[in-house]
């Protein structure tokens, strides 16, 4: 049954043959068959060791009947909520109920439940009964195996683990920890015996004092802002594969341990990985519905890497796929393109060839093969470290391969550049090409804020670095005789942005002239140091106070900044400019942001009119560097707090 759905039905496994399932697999997202999709990749990769696997995609959790519709497995159930949390993929980050899931058959919402993971658990323990193992895993799972700060309740929640009732939670990718699982099981091994696999968790009555680090508990965590900071920390510090130690955070009369990470998998793991019988697709059962949306983000991409040793606060991939970064090779990317360019749809483009981060092509250094990645140092922050190895010659030659196969017309580059890495590197060549054969008009950066004060709490370099970037990106342009612009990811209200941080902001983009029609109000998930600061008001690599917007007013007041050429969110940026004391600009000056209220009189006749006494609109002059595309009279589209985007889009 090679090149073939897995089964999704008692029908699907006659046809193979089978009378039992070895695991059922229960997601909270549509069944795609492409290794974008956790599932897909689990599921494959047991199939690939000789396992029995169904899938039931997106079941009706109101009652134990879609659960049961395979019959009960030999070995055990896995439970996934899908490739995003459930609770970011339901609400905006003003906690309003999304509509559209781009996850689901049409795109349509509501058809998983809040926190998917623990109610998928309650029901499949009453389809099958209390024995039965229950593996959780995927994105829901690995960033809230700690006890941690919910934002949607407001308060520190206990561990998924306990709160799920599972056998074992499986953090980072899974692909070694479940195969080890699946084959003790099989071997007859209880699961309550299985406590030795690295990536994973359990729940323990006692635990090793001579080879651990004792967390603060749960109970002390909910009491102490301070103590849920340096739990934070700790947990960061020890998610190294090659020196981590085991982690114990006390629940109740029970201890949640966590064994150090599973390694990395290497090259020729990673290539066996995606050489996989994936179908590429979503199921023919959602055609009715039109398909499943999230497969147009990467049906016709190439994934090349995994982790990212940027580690940005804000972002869980550190916690998630972690810091150290493993590649395919070459010939297995070129020949899954060779493969792509025979697909019917595929229409000469390949849209995209990068990862966490695009051009992360290997180990920020050669440590970090045996010792992992520094403990309580950053890669790229506040500086490049002396010794990462700064060079893009391995992915020019992989994009010059890819550009050069028949049927390809052109490669892409939209994941993500990290700017602060590119501009390091000594040789200009990708830089050029890059620019050259890449890049469709708009290349998309994150420098996320332009205020060195906010830019420290994130974990980002410093705002002058970003423009180095921008100015040199134009003038390679300006000599390639190309029109392109920078259209960069902007963040509003992350902690340690005050008011005055946002105004700033607001005037950097009007000097730069870019408009962003959407942007990001940082949005506190689970599992990252920003959302920790958010919650405790404290920087927990150093315990010292942060300034944190929390009230709507001002979080409302800093994201309209960024957008203060909305009409609609006039009221909100005259009110932040006058308390702030920048009323100077209000006006009719080309650096004014906004003019006056209609009615007011200005007593300084220079401030309503330009050299010429012309009356002028204050909507800003073009900078020579235009990062942005108002000089094509097009407005520059941001990003926004929609889920499933190509950034959001980890396992």
């Amino acid at each position: 049954m090679k090149n073939d759905f897995l089964p999704v039905s008692r029908e699907d496994m006659k046809k193979r043959g089978w009378d039992e399932l070895d695991f059922l697999y229960i997601v909270g997202d549509a069944y795609v068959d492409h290794p974008s999709f956790g599932h897909a990749i689990i599921s494959r990769v047991l199939e690939s060791k000789g396992y029995k696997v169904g899938i039931i995609a997106m079941p009706d959790w109101h009652s134990k009947d879609d659960f049961l519709k395979m019959g009960r497995p030999k070995l055990g159930v896995l439970v996934s909520a899908g490739n995003i949390d459930s609770m970011v993929n339901h609400y905006t980050v003003s906690k309003k109920r999304r509509h559209d899931d781009m996850y689901a058959p049409g795109g349509k919402g509501g058809m998983r439940p809040d926190r998917a993971t623990i109610v998928y658990c309650n029901r499949v323990k009453e389809a099958f009964g209390s024995d039965m193992p229950i593996l959780i895993g995927g994105v829901e799972a690995s960033l809230r195996r700690f006890a941690h700060y919910d934002y949607w309740d407001d308060k520190i929640r206990r561990s998924i683990l306990l709160d799920s009732k599972a056998s074992i939670l499986m953090y980072g990718m899974g692909e070694k920890q479940i195969v080890m699982i699946a084959d003790k099981l099989r071997e007859g091994v209880s699961v309550e015996k299985i406590t030795d696999v690295p990536g994973t968790c359990y729940m323990s009555h006692d635990y090793d004092m001579n080879n651990s680090i004792l967390l603060p508990s749960y109970e002390e965590c909910v009491q102490s802002k301070e103590k849920y900071a340096v739990s934070c920390k700790l947990q960061y510090y020890e998610q190294n594969p090659y020196i981590g130690k085991t982690l114990v955070q006390k629940h109740g009369d029970r201890y949640l341990i966590q064994n150090p990470p599973m390694p990395p998998l290497e090259t020729e793991e990673l290539d066996e990985v995606y050489s996989l019988p994936y179908i590429k697709n979503y199921h023919p059962m959602y055609e009715k519905d039109g398909g499943v949306p999230a497969i147009q983000e990467v049906k016709f991409s190439l994934a090349i890497n995994r982790g990212c040793f940027g580690s940005c606060n804000f972002c869980a991939l550190a916690f998630h796929q972690g810091r150290i970064v493993t590649s395919r090779s070459d010939e297995s990317i070129i020949k899954e393109a060779e493969e792509m360019v025979k697909m019917p749809d595929f229409k000469g483009n390949i849209h995209d060839v990068g990862g966490p981060t695009a051009n992360f092509r290997g180990p920020a250094c050669k440590k970090q093969l045996v010792s992992g990645a520094c403990k309580n140092k950053q890669c790229l922050f506040p500086k490049p470290c002396k010794n990462m190895e700064i060079s893009h010659t391995k992915y020019l030659n992989l994009l010059r391969k890819l550009r050069s196969i028949k049927g390809v017309k052109r490669v892409f580059i939209r994941s993500g550049i990290r700017f602060d890495y590119l501009i390091n590197d000594r040789d200009d060549t990708f830089f050029y090409e890059l620019c050259k054969y890449h890049v469709s008009g708009q290349l998309k950066v994150a420098p996320e804020h332009i205020s060195d004060n906010v830019l420290k709490y994130m974990g980002k370099p410093e705002n002058s670095v970003f423009n180095r970037f921008a100015n040199k990106f134009y003038k390679i342009n300006e000599k390639i005789n190309k029109k392109q612009y920078l259209v960069p990811y902007l963040m509003s209200s992350h902690p340690g942005s005050r008011l005055r941080d946002a105004v700033a902001l607001a005037v950097y983009l009007h000097e730069h002239n870019i408009n962003p029609q959407q942007v990001q109000d940082f949005y506190p998930t689970p599992g990252t140091i920003s959302t920790c600061m958010f919650y405790t008001e404290i920087d927990p690599f150093t315990m010292k106070k942060v300034y944190v917007p929390k009230s709507g007013k001002e979080k409302a007041m800093q994201r309209a900044l960024l957008q203060y050429k909305n009409p609609d969110n006039y009221r909100l940026v005259y009110e932040a400019l006058t308390k702030t004391g920048r009323t100077d600009l209000i006006g009719y000056q080309n650096r004014c942001l906004i003019r006056p209220p209609k009615g007011d009189i200005l007593t300084n006749s220079d401030n309503r009119r330009n050299n010429n006494g012309k009356t002028i609109n204050g909507q800003g002059s073009f900078s020579k560097n235009k990062i942005g595309t108002e000089g094509r009279g097009r407005k520059v589209k941001g990003r926004g707090n929609k889920p499933g985007t190509r950034r959001n889009h980890r396992r």
